[in-house]
């Protein structure tokens, strides 16, 4: 395993163009080593624990489908019930346990900045980067698992669900930082965090469907902006889909405005959290 004290910074050249290869070089190789720590660290201190972590949403996933079908549901939209409310529940499950356990890379990882090649950055980035990958698993898992109920897992716009997901990820990985900054100052905030989440995901109408009630609950759920990544799946799912309170603009803005903030408020307090 690559050990972060043993990281070999080449030596800084006088040329910009040289510098930003070098820092780009020092980030890649840091961010190698937290991921390597980060997956042994995470279950049973092996390796192999790591792949636990896709299994998780997905267990999740086929508990309520489970449920559904037990309990007789139907689909409200289409003749698939598996398909109908996996188009929710994953955009929904993608963002809140991406986001969900990036609050937490900081905290568990602070001890890691006594090594003056590691920075701040290099644990939120290393966090993102293997809690993405587990979810791209994820859903290929979930795919197959679809495929194998007799469904069709297929977008009918496959274009469009895939900006959608991408940007359900983006806009994780933003809160996650959001998220991340704050806990590593006040560490409760991660189990405040935590269990907001809950919220969200039931909002966004992934489990049960916000179209059939008031227009009131409506209105409120779709200040949410995963609401609108589940819309917008599903509208990429099924043509002619009712999606009057779609908003991708909003979902946009939220995703890149959310980074945003995180970037600078981990630049500003920066030095609040080393002390």
């Amino acid at each position: 395993m690559s050990k972060i004290e043993d990281l070999q910074l080449p030596k800084r050249q006088p040329h910009s163009q040289t510098s930003v290869a070098e820092a780009f070089l020092r980030m890649m190789n840091v961010m190698h080593a937290v991921i390597l720590r980060d997956i042994r660290s995470r279950f049973f201190n092996h390796g192999l624990g790591f792949l636990i972590q896709p299994m998780m949403p997905v267990a999740h996933l086929l508990l309520l489908l489970t449920i559904y079908g037990v309990t007789g549901r139907q689909a409200v939209y289409g003749d698939d019930l598996y398909l109908f409310f996996a188009t929710g529940l994953v955009p929904s499950l993608t963002f809140m346990y991406i986001s969900r356990f990036m609050a937490l890379s900081i905290v568990i990882n602070k001890g890691m900045l006594a090594f003056p090649a590691v920075h701040l950055l290099d644990i939120v980035f290393a966090r993102s980067v293997l809690e993405i990958a587990g979810m791209i698993l994820s859903v290929f898992i979930m795919f197959v698992l679809i495929s194998a109920l007799g469904s069709n897992p297929y977008p009918a716009d496959p274009v469009e669900a895939l900006i959608a997901m991408s940007l359900t990820m983006i806009l994780a990985i933003g809160i996650g930082i959001i998220a991340s900054v704050i806990s590593a100052m006040y560490p409760f905030f991660a189990t405040i965090y935590a269990l907001s989440t809950v919220c969200v995901y039931l909002s966004a109408g992934g489990p049960i469907y916000i179209q059939t009630f008031p227009e009131q609950v409506i209105y409120i759920a779709s200040f949410n902006p995963v609401f609108h990544a589940v819309e917008w799946i599903r509208g990429a799912y099924y043509l002619g889909y009712p999606s009057q309170d779609l908003d991708k603009f909003y979902l946009v803005a939220w995703a890149f405005l959310s980074l945003a903030v995180g970037l600078a408020m981990e630049r500003v307090l920066r030095k609040h959290i080393l002390s």
